[in-house]
């Protein structure tokens, strides 16, 4: 069978690779999803020909996947933005990341941390000086922006805590390498709370974890400061950082993001061992710098 015959095959896969599968398209829709909108801009960071990349561009504004939006009129310019369904490819590119990360560039053990000189700590290290795109995380019944109005946030990144008698963990956490530790890290971080905003800091929770399951733990636990649900995959897939699954969840390995109010990372603490002592770890990357 051709390439090209693919998308007429009466299997919805083989009709999904008819729209994104080849190399460039999904890397298109992963840079889209990771805030870079314009044709130039694209261009710069895939290393395509101009050719390719319009090519591609048209395919997905065609397919539905993304969005055209024009922002001058003389000449005529347009940004690219994912439409409802290129959001729906964005549980493919983490599905596709965690894959390569553990079986590619990984020994195939699953894992919620890092490995030291592992390509993934490179990647997550490497995503200081990046822009926090304008994304919004799930907050109870509203919606809330990561990033806080202060000099500087922590964004700790979790893979799961929960209420007790709500639901329990997944079986087999505690064996999970880095899994477990994510009470005792909140609790932390709630307990400082007074040096970090005394620092310029405010301090937010992530997970990929349903917001009522967010809530109910906060509630159990005392903390205050929020805990905000990227359920979505929204905030994962426009930085890239490091996913597992585990329960048919993709799960946010444990990480820590120093951003500054122009929504800059400005440090990277990755991997963590340790979940309540990288909260001084991050104190004291709020104070040097």
């Amino acid at each position: 069978m051709r390439y090209t015959d693919l998308a007429d095959a009466d299997c919805s896969i083989a009709q999904a690779l008819g729209v994104v599968g080849d190399w460039w398209t999904l890397l298109v829709v992963r840079d889209v999803a990771g805030g870079l909108h314009r044709f130039d801009a694209l261009a710069a960071e895939l290393g395509v020909s101009r050719k390719v990349l319009a090519q591609r561009l048209a395919t997905l504004v065609e397919h539905g996947v993304l969005d055209r939006r024009r922002y001058q009129d003389h000449p005529p310019r347009y940004e690219y933005h994912l439409s409802d369904a290129g959001r729906g490819l964005l549980p493919v590119l983490i599905a596709l990341q965690d894959w390569g990360s553990r079986y590619v560039s990984g020994d195939g053990t699953l894992r919620a941390t890092g490995v030291e000189g592992s390509a993934e700590v490179r990647a997550a290290r490497a995503l200081v000086g990046t822009r926090i795109p304008p994304v919004l995380l799930g907050r109870g019944t509203g919606a809330v922006d990561p990033v806080a109005d202060t000099p500087r946030t922590v964004l700790f990144c979790f893979p799961g805590a929960y209420r007790p008698g709500v639901q329990g963990y997944p079986p087999g956490w505690g064996d999970i390498p880095g899994a477990a530790g994510c009470t005792l890290e909140s609790r932390t971080y709630q307990a400082r709370a007074a040096d970090f905003a005394a620092a310029g800091a405010s301090v937010r929770g992530i997970s990929t974890q349903r917001p009522d399951q967010l809530d109910a733990f906060a509630e159990h636990e005392g903390i205050r400061f929020p805990l905000l649900s990227d359920a979505d995959l929204a905030l994962t897939a426009a930085l890239r950082l490091p996913t597992f699954r585990a329960a048919g969840v993709d799960r946010l390995k444990r990480l820590t993001l120093v951003v500054d109010a122009d929504r800059v990372v400005r440090a990277v603490d990755y991997p963590i061992t340790d979940p309540t002592g990288s909260v001084d770890d991050a104190l004291r990357l709020v104070d040097s710098g």
